[in-house]
């Protein structure tokens, strides 16, 4: 009876061997409904379960066998030396070992093992996701998209499917009928919307992680490496980018705020370039936060199950699009200026940023920190550029987009003015002395403007001024962001909601 209480929720079939694991990691298991993971000093075994589920089935040695050695090639290449392998629990004339001669009585994934203050989760509920950890985070989803295979389905048909899976968990989760049925409403509605832009995306349809939450995010070796992607089913994995991205979004949203989410999301963007994402998040977060919320209530959390269903209503009206350009010489504030704005205006996560040194390093294939030679600003350079930011802009503008850029050049500004189209254009030129200009740059560390002190007295000399643009002081950066704050409001830019 005490073995049976130390593991409670492990089949009768799989208790020898789920005792067995106990003995080596010294440990009772972390369990789940479909597994068992057993962590030891230095290694981690995990036991999948041998059950029957809506969503899977390993109720054979040989689907867990296949689902084990699936979950090694998908998350090995992503954090090298984390995963040791499948290994094979052996019956021996002594008892079960790991490995070795006798036959096969069941498998696990073998793991090193990471300190628990090393899961992002964690990281997030001890308030330690610090800007510098969001951006490598961003880094590494980023890097997993682009080593993703492209693959071919009807994504609005199994979208479709999503959401009525999901109004079937939520009610019988037990949430309110009139809520659900008035989120399924919205839902069908938004994927209507979007049938021809998800079709329009066909090399942005790829087998995701398909968890990407920050329970499934750890440090290794100093980096974020996403783990424990979803190996066993093959639909519940494939969609378009945005709908994988949306997933640590909307968990970065509950954990840690709107600003943790939004700088993933821009420097997502700034990496990948794929800013059109934003106009499939509404739906793909309320999809995420719906999920959220009937496991919540399913688990006896009803008012997190209440909150969570408000949230994925709320995700499905999002405030109308903009876009706000914000010039002015190097050293102003500009990203500094955006940066503290985004997360509080436009559609959830905070507005997009394009910002034009950002958008020069990912066209020479550059991370925003590289530094470029003078081969990467020449006039021609530029105009690529600010077409390309320009084209980003129309991409993104139903959502809500900050332009940052120093559009010195009358031209760049006629583009950017252009791309919004019918959409609200703002326009703000920050100013400062040149002495405050020359000490911001001249402290300037880590950030994706090549500008130095010689490039600004070149850009004091050139300074066009405000034109027919906004002019704002912004030698106190928080009297700028509320004076550009006001613009916005008295234009009627709907603020986020948190």
């Amino acid at each position: 009876m005490a073995q049976r209480d130390a593991l409670p929720l492990i089949p009768d079939s799989q208790r020898e061997v789920a005792a067995f694991l106990r003995g080596l990691a010294k440990a009772d298991p972390v369990e789940t409904h479909i597994s068992a993971v057993f962590i030891g000093a230095g290694r981690v075994w995990k036991l999948r379960k041998s059950v029957r589920l809506p969503y899977v089935d390993f109720t054979t040695l040989a689907r867990r066998t296949a689902a084990a050695e699936r979950e090694v090639a998908l998350n090995a290449a992503h954090a090298p030396g984390l995963y040791c392998g499948v290994r094979r629990l052996v019956r021996t004339a002594a008892g079960l070992a790991l490995d070795g001669e006798g036959p096969t009585v069941e498998v696990v994934t073998e793991m090193a093992r990471v300190p628990a203050g090393d899961f992002l989760d964690v990281r997030a509920a001890a308030g330690a996701l610090a800007p510098a950890l969001l951006d490598a985070l961003a880094d590494s989803v980023t890097a997993w998209h682009a080593t993703s295979p492209v693959v071919a389905r009807d994504q609005a048909a199994a979208l479709a499917e999503v959401i009525a899976g999901n109004v079937r968990s939520a009610l019988a989760a037990g949430l309110d009928p009139a809520k659900v049925e008035a989120w399924r409403a919205a839902a069908l509605a938004a994927l209507s919307s979007l049938r021809a832009w998800l079709a329009s995306r066909p090399d942005r349809l790829r087998r995701l992680h398909g968890d990407l939450h920050l329970g499934n995010i750890v440090l290794w070796r100093g980096r974020p490496a996403p783990i424990d992607a979803l190996e066993f089913d093959e639909d519940l994995a494939c969609f378009d980018v945005g709908y994988g991205l949306a997933f640590l979004l909307m968990d970065l949203e509950v954990r840690a705020g709107r600003v943790a989410a939004n700088r993933v999301l821009n420097r997502f963007v700034a990496r990948d370039g794929d800013a059109a994402m934003v106009a499939g998040l509404p739906l793909f977060l309320s999809l995420r936060a719906m999920i959220r919320a009937h496991v919540a209530a399913t688990r006896g959390g009803w008012d997190a199950g209440a909150a969570g269903l408000d949230r994925a209503r709320a995700y499905l009206a999002p405030p109308p699009g903009f876009v706000l350009a914000i010039g002015g010489l190097p050293g102003v504030g500009k990203s500094t200026i955006a940066r503290r704005l985004a997360p509080s205006i436009g559609a959830a996560p905070g507005a997009l940023i394009l910002r034009s040194d950002e958008t020069r390093k990912r066209l020479r294939g550059a991370a925003p920190e590289e530094r470029l030679g003078p081969d990467a600003y020449t006039p021609e350079v530029s105009t690529r550029v600010f077409n390309e930011l320009a084209a980003m802009t129309r991409a993104a503008r139903g959502h809500g987009v900050i332009a940052d850029a120093t559009f010195m050049n009358p031209a760049h500004r006629a583009v950017v003015r252009e791309a919004a189209g019918s959409t609200p254009f703002f326009a703000v030129w920050l100013m400062a002395s040149p002495e405050v200009l020359r000490a911001r740059v001249a402290a300037r560390r880590g950030d994706a403007s090549d500008a130095d002190l010689a490039v600004l007295e070149s850009a004091l000399v050139a300074d066009p001024g405000p034109g027919d643009w906004l002019a704002v002081e912004a030698t106190d950066a928080e009297a700028a962001v509320a004076a550009v704050r006001r613009v916005l409001d008295r234009a009627g830019v709907v603020p986020a909601a948190d």
